[in-house]
């Protein structure tokens, strides 16, 4: 007995190990994309500069008011897109037990886009009421396809029918505001392609407090999320009430890709990818792909952001583009496996 304890328990005590190491090195990552971020463009700043600069706070410096005005405020936005947008297409990849599930493909954030270029095509001049439309009808579009997947109870693959559904809907709306008022495309064709141009303190602010609900609120669900890969009736056996635990998180998944669509737009196939690649090195357990969905995230979107803004400077990129160019290769291959 105690060979075969011995046996069993390296193995598992190795994994954590493994599992820790990896959210370690997704955290070092996302480091490292912060500071080559704040580092990078028009103005060079040296890691040395940046981290005295970030000490001394903001002074009369030209350098200090790159990073404090400009990019800081920005590159933090953009990590906690990337948060809010992974943790949401890992946490309705595992409560619908589909790999291709995420806010975009569901239709949720059709619904943002919608209420947004509502907005900004018909009432430009109150382009400060985007974010808190925009939240609203990402809500509603979620609250919307769970009234049309119901039917005796929710099934995954309703949802995803009824996602594409919704999605297919909304996306029509949008084309039809931008055919009808085409002499005031440009603003909301920018904002529906998704980037963190002229992101600022009170997107910061704005998007934050999401952030840590939906963030934890998503982590104490991890538990759940593991009982429900077992099955409905398993999950049903050892007590759960399985569609409220499904509406529920949901919501939380909504909650978190409403905010970061309501800042930086229509950013696709981030809650696609991401939460694949953490799942490769990490397996399924969303005690711990939770967390590391979250870092690596922010670390791609901050990296992809970066990548969009001095690729071609000084002609910016919006960084839907280039998450769109390596999330779509990727959205195939996911295909080509299933």
């Amino acid at each position: 007995m105690d060979g075969n304890t011995t046996v069993i328990a390296f193995p598992l005590r190795n994994r954590t190990c493994w599992r820790l190491t990896v959210c370690v090195v997704f955290a070092l990552f996302a480091g490292g994309a912060l500071l080559i971020s704040l580092g990078i463009g028009s103005v060079a700043v040296s890691p040395e500069e940046i981290l005295r600069i970030l000490r001394a706070g903001l002074t009369a410096d030209a350098k200090s008011q790159v990073i404090w005005n400009i990019r800081l405020p920005r590159t933090l936005v953009g990590a906690l897109v990337g948060v809010n947008l992974a943790l949401a297409g890992a946490i309705l990849q595992g409560v619908l037990k589909n790999p291709l599930a995420d806010p975009h493909i569901l239709g949720i954030s059709s619904g943002a886009g919608l209420a947004g270029v509502v907005i900004l095509v018909l009432y430009p001049h109150l382009e400060m009421l985007v974010t808190p439309v925009a939240f609203c009808g990402a809500m509603a579009a979620a609250v919307l396809i769970y009234l049309l997947a119901w039917k005796n109870g929710i099934q995954p693959v309703r949802i995803i029918l009824a996602g594409v559904a919704v999605s297919a809907l909304l996306g029509a709306g949008i084309s039809g505001l931008l055919v009808f008022y085409s002499d005031r495309v440009h603003g909301a064709l920018m904002w529906l392609v998704g980037g963190l141009a002229a992101r600022s303190w009170p997107h910061l602010q704005l998007i934050l407090p999401y952030t840590v609900v939906g963030g934890l609120l998503g982590v104490l669900g991890a538990g759940r999320l593991n009982i429900m890969a077992l099955g409905d009736d398993i999950a049903r056996g050892l007590g759960m009430h399985v569609e409220k635990t499904r509406l529920l998180l949901t919501a939380v998944a909504a909650l978190l890709a409403a905010s970061a669509v309501s800042v930086a737009g229509l950013l696709g196939f981030v809650g696609l990818i991401v939460p694949h690649m953490a799942r490769v090195l990490l397996g399924s357990d969303h005690r711990f792909l939770l967390p590391a969905s979250a870092l690596l995230g922010a670390g791609v979107l901050t990296l992809s952001d970066t990548l969009a803004r001095t690729i071609f400077s000084p002609v910016e990129l919006p960084a839907g583009i280039i998450m769109a160019a390596f999330g779509a290769p990727f959205f195939l291959f996911l295909l080509r496996r299933a």
